[in-house]
């Protein structure tokens, strides 16, 4: 995580992260997931409370929200030639830092059970599975039910006490 310079996204960035996305996306594919639906437009990314980026240009981003009034991780993506090197690391630190420091006490996600840069990554950092999620998160799911994103593995609902 050491040497990981973490900023907030520019306007600048966004059509890089769309671009981002979809290569961190495809490292699905040799494990037999896919496709992915689209990467999220770069226009949407001004409806994030908080973005977080690494590099200039980004090789590494975290998207953040709120579902049922708590900091909810929307995306963390990193470029598959910076995979495991820390920058999905050092974004999670700082994405668990921004929710913190805006006064919320956990910080949630949903995730693919099973894969090892998912669950397994988050769980290794502090995240556990939420047994009984709130009302919008069970919107989201059924969402990303909708998707098509259960179709490719079991998904869960993480959460991790800040």
């Amino acid at each position: 995580m050491d040497g990981y310079r973490v900023r907030s996204a520019s306007e600048d960035d966004w059509p890089l992260l769309e671009a981002l996305e979809g290569a961190a996306d495809r490292v699905f594919e040799p494990i037999g997931f896919g496709p992915l639906p689209p990467a999220a437009p770069a226009a949407s990314y001004a409806d994030a409370d908080c973005v977080l980026v690494v590099g200039d240009p980004p090789v590494g981003f975290a998207r953040l929200g709120l579902v049922d009034g708590t900091a909810y991780l929307e995306q963390l993506s990193v470029h598959p030639d910076q995979a495991g090197q820390g920058v999905g690391t050092a974004l999670l630190a700082a994405a668990c830092a921004w929710a913190q420091a805006a006064g919320h006490r956990e910080l949630t996600l949903t995730t693919y059970a099973e894969i090892p840069w998912n669950g397994p990554f988050y769980a290794r950092r502090g995240f556990r599975p939420v047994a009984e999620p709130g009302p919008q998160m069970r919107e989201l799911r059924l969402h990303e039910v909708e998707l098509g994103l259960d179709a490719l593995g079991p998904r869960v609902v993480m959460s991790r006490a800040l």
